[in-house]
Order: structure tokens, then C-alpha cells, then sequence
């Protein structure tokens, strides 16, 4: 526990912390007669200690308190002539002046870390409160899930996974975009207190922010993964050569699964494109490879090879879900402990692991299988126990133009922006509103709020110089989509950025983006609403420089 924590009880008693301040003074003032006869000189200096520990106990209160009674006490015994107040020269003055100015900044500084300690502290309980609330939710809508497949048992295990994808769906949707709503507040808050906190402030209080971020970062992959099993995250496709993709991911795989596993890629020539969601097929690739990892204990082979398949008509009849037709395959083969028929049929189920409490969430599998198969894909697992297993992706051959897109180049830099750009916020959320404000505040833009479509309109009709309007797609009276469709209509080169903490088919159809419309899911980071507010405008300025 930090020393900030173990004074919280002391600095809501003023009752203790001004005579406290007093105290300190006082004893100073005794050590510094005591000690006369070796230091002599810079009076003031001796009782910086004092203002520090007082305002570091109470507060700005105790500690000016405590910087006042000491200028008194200097100017009484240890300036001459002794007994006057006021100084009499103008030397006595420079160092009464730098002395008050020191004890405000001390003050002032101390003032500062507490307010900010005490908010991360508010921010920890709400984000403790927050996990509490989801943990109880997913274990009420478990039970519920698990009660209705023991009802349909003697269905057939084809049909009963498309219920409980059905079921899944429903609890999603009823607690995604209130969930998402509360994490983008907590996470936005978190990224800006970290932003203004780095500097000169305690680490501590830095490593406690990032431990908060990374717990609320972790509830909002909890909630995606749901999303992603239920089919209802939107994609946004597009064409991807498989090769570069895995070539660019194998030193991430080095990093990510440490030294005991030895990779390789077994690249076909020659591979067709295919069209699927890049970020999406990055996190199954790594998904996979995560689980080959855990499976290998004491170290061991991961392969990871491309191939052209067809799947044929036989096949199709033996696995009803898959369409017959050319297929691009992606392959992740272990050396490890193997899996048995029974873990494989309840491989993709959401919520199974055979991992040990607390170390999986059994939706990882439930993740991938959720988004191959709204890609229109396949995936198929062979495992034999004490031989490895091997888990085969196939993706929809995409015909058409071929410049397919390799992956991410990685990290960049936190783009910032100019007062000159404006951005109107529309979200009927008041704390996520004034959250992402603040954030775009803080990257340097000029912003406006709306609480509703509506009302920003007639914020349009008076400030016709925006050049991106931000705005949540779920909203009373009228949604984030209608709000787009009538300032496209009437300001054509306002760019129209979308977020939502739910996928609604607003802007979303078969589960893929509409074409030409820009999304931002919440929980979304300070960095990510940097990265894509700054590719809105610059695609826009890219634009009025070909007209002009």
C-alpha cells in the first residue's frame, strides 16, 4: 500500500491535520534554534520540510497553514531586526517573495497528486464494481445458456450449436452496448489520466492507472469475444494475400509464444486472395497459436502452413453448414497433448475450456469459430492425444481484382490535430459524451457536443464549418444512421465517423459494413480514435486538394 493510501484516513480529518501543520512548524522552529550555532543563513529554507509533510498530510489547507505561520515565525526571530513583521529592505523582500512563491508550488504540486490519487482510487473502485457486475451477469446468462442445452440434449449436435449461437446472441445484445458504453467511460478516462499524469508524478500511481487499463481492457475482450461467437461484430472485409499475412505475423508468434516453441511456415506458391476481415483473421491466427502454445508445455513444433483447397459436394453432404467451391486454407499444427473426440465436440462450445480455473475463459475457440463462419469460412480440428493437433481455417477464394493487403505495419505514433479541424460529438450517453470530448481535447481539435441528432443539426446550422461529426448509431428520436443521412444530404463533405458499443444493421447488413461508412466500436482507446479521427480528415483534405 502506497504512503497516499495509508493517509487517506488522516486527510479527511481536518481535526488532526491543522494542528498536525501547526506541529511541524514547531518543531522545526526548535531544531533551527537548537541548531544556530552551526547553520546559519537562508532561514526560510529550513522550514520547506514542514510546508512539505503538512500539505502532504492535509492538503493545501494544513500546508498554507503551515507556510504562513513560518514565514511569520522567520520574520519574527531569524531576520533582523527581530519582532517587525514586514521586511525592511529590499533583499528581505526577494527572499520573503521566493519563499512564498517556493511554499505555493510545494502546496500547489502536493494538491495536485492528491487530487490526482484520489481519482484514480474513485476509478479502481468503479472499475472493481464494473467486473463484479459482469462477472455476476455472464454466470446468471450461463446457467440460463446451460440450462436450455441440457433441455435440447437429444437434438442433433449440428442444431444444437446454432441455438446456442442463437442464445448467446440474446445476451449479448442485451448487455453489450451498456457494457461497452461503461468500458469506453472507464478506458477513455484512464488514457487521459495516464496522458496528463506522465511526467514528474509517482510511478506508482502510473504502473496503478496501467493495471486499471489493462483489467478494463480485459472486460472489453471478454465482451467482443461474445460478440464475435454470436456472429454480430461488424467486419469490414477486404482482399488478403494469406502469405504476407503469416510471414508479417511470425515475428509477433516468436514474441508471443517465447522460446520453446519453434515456428514454421510452410508458404504455398502461387495461393489465391481471399476477402475477410484482416484484424479479425490476425486475432484467430494468434488465437490459435496462443492455444498450440498452452498445449505444449515443456516446448515443442508450431506449423503453420497455406494451401489452394476445393471442397467438394461429398464433403458439403458430410458437413451441412459448408458450401462446396474453392477455399484459400490456413493451418495451425501442434506437437502437443493432443485433444479427445469429446474435447473436440465441445471444442467451439462458448464458455468450455479444459484449462484450469482462472487461466481461460472458454470463448477463444467460440471466437474464431464465430468469425469464420460470418466470413462465410470453414474450420475443422484433427487431434489425436499424445500426437499434437492441427486446426484448418478455410476462407472463401476471392475472385476479382488481387491487391490483397498483408497485415498491419505496427505501432505508431499517436497522431495529433489542429484547432483548425472541428469535430462535432453526438452521443446521448452524458458521461461517454464528455469523455470523448475531452479526448479529442486533449489530441488538440476543436469540439462541439450534441446529446442528439436533433440538436445537432441546429448546431450544424450555426457552425457549418465542421469537418467531422462523431456520433453514437443508437439514439432515441433519431438514430446515429438518419443523423448521417441528412447532414450527407445537405453538408456533402462533412465526414461521418460511426461508434456503437452494439452492432445494429444501421450501418451493418449480413454482418459486414456498409460500403463507404467509417466505425469505431466502443471501448475504443485514446489511441485508436486518434489514429481514425486523423485518417477521416486526411482522407477528406486528399479529396478537397483533387477538387481544388
Amino acid at each position: 500500500m502506497d504512503l497516499l493510501s495509508a493517509t487517506d484516513w488522516l486527510r479527511h480529518r481536518p481535526g488532526f491535520t491543522y494542528p498536525l501543520a501547526v506541529a511541524f512548524v514547531g518543531l522545526t522552529f526548535l531544531l533551527r534554534l537548537a541548531a544556530s550555532d552551526t547553520l546559519s543563513g537562508f532561514p526560510f529554507l529550513s522550514f520547506l520540510p514542514a510546508i512539505l509533510l503538512a500539505s502532504f498530510i492535509g492538503g493545501a489547507g494544513p500546508g498554507l497553514v503551515a507556510a504562513l505561520l513560518a514565514a511569520f515565525i522567520v520574520q519574527q526571530f531569524f531576520v533582523e531586526p527581530h519582532n517587525i513583521f514586514w521586511p525592511v529592505s529590499a533583499g528581505q523582500w526577494v527572499g520573503l517573495s521566493t519563499y512564498l512563491v517556493n511554499a505555493a508550488i510545494i502546496v500547489g504540486l502536493m494538491e495536485m497528486i492528491i487530487i490526482a490519487h484520489e481519482r484514480q482510487s474513485r476509478l479502481r473502485s468503479e472499475l472493481n464494481s464494473f467486473n463484479t457486475r459482469l462477472e455476476e451477469t455472464v454466470v446468471q446468462r450461463t446457467a440460463e445458456l446451460r440450462h436450455e442445452m441440457e433441455e435440447n440434449a437429444a437434438a442433433q449436435a449440428q442444431v444444437r450449436q446454432l441455438q446456442k449461437m442463437e442464445t448467446i446472441g440474446q445476451l449479448t445484445g442485451g448487455v453489450a452496448h451498456d457494457f461497452n458504453n461503461m468500458l469506453a467511460i472507464i478506458i477513455g478516462n484512464l488514457d487521459l489520466a495516464q496522458r496528463r499524469l506522465s511526467g514528474s508524478e509517482d510511478p506508482r500511481l502510473l504502473y496503478s492507472i496501467q493495471n486499471a487499463k489493462d483489467g478494463a481492457q480485459r472486460a472489453a475482450v471478454l465482451t467482443a469475444r461474445l460478440l464475435a461467437f454470436s456472429r454480430q461484430q461488424p467486419l469490414a472485409p477486404e482482399v488478403i494475400d494469406l502469405n504476407k499475412l503469416v510471414g508479417g505475423m511470425s515475428e509477433l508468434l516468436r514474441r508471443t509464444l517465447g522460446e520453446q516453441i519453434r515456428i514454421e511456415t510452410v508458404l504455398a506458391g502461387g495461393l489465391w486472395p481471399s476477402f475477410a476481415d484482416l484484424s479479425q483473421l490476425e486475432n484467430a491466427i494468434l488465437n490459435l497459436a496462443v492455444n498450440a502454445r498452452d498445449a505444449m508445455p515443456g516446448g515443442g513444433n508450431l506449423t503453420i502452413e497455406t494451401a489452394n483447397t476445393e471442397l467438394d459436394e461429398r464433403y458439403s453432404r458430410m458437413h451441412s453448414e459448408v458450401e462446396a467451391g474453392q477455399y484459400v486454407m490456413v493451418s495451425i499444427t501442434d506437437t502437443g497433448t493432443g485433444m479427445s473426440p469429446e474435447v473436440i465436440e465441445r471444442a467451439f462450445d462458448p464458455f468450455y475450456t479444459t484449462k484450469g480455473p482462472g487461466k481461460g475463459t472458454g470463448l477463444g475457440l467460440s471466437q474464431v469459430y464465430g468469425y469464420i463462419k460470418q466470413s462465410g469460412g470453414h474450420i475443422k480440428i484433427y487431434s489425436e492425444i499424445d500426437r499434437g493437433t492441427t486446426v484448418k481455417i478455410y476462407l472463401p477464394r476471392h475472385v476479382g481484382a488481387t491487391d490483397a493487403r498483408s497485415g498491419a505495419a505496427g505501432t505508431q505514433p499517436i497522431p495529433h490535430g489542429s484547432v483548425n479541424d472541428t469535430i462535432l460529438v453526438v452521443e446521448d450517453d452524458e458521461h461517454v459524451r464528455t469523455m470523448t470530448a475531452e479526448s479529442l481535447h486533449e489530441l488538440g481539435y476543436t469540439v462541439l457536443q450534441a446529446a442528439s441528432g436533433i440538436e445537432a443539426l441546429l448546431l450544424l446550422e450555426e457552425n457549418p464549418a465542421v469537418d467531422l461529426i462523431f456520433t453514437d448509431i443508437v439514439m432515441p428520436q433519431m438514430s446515429g444512421r438518419q443523423l448521417g443521412d441528412v447532414v450527407q444530404e445537405k453538408w456533402p463533405t462533412i465526414r461521418i465517423l460511426y461508434t456503437t458499443g452494439y452492432t445494429r444493421n444501421a450501418i451493418v447488413h449480413n454482418g459486414v459494413l456498409d460500403h463507404g461508412v467509417s466505425l469505431l466500436a466502443k471501448p475504443f482507446s485514446l489511441e485508436q480514435l486518434a489514429h481514425k479521427i486523423r485518417e477521416l480528415l486526411n482522407v477528406q483534405a486528399r479529396v478537397g486538394d483533387e477538387r481544388t
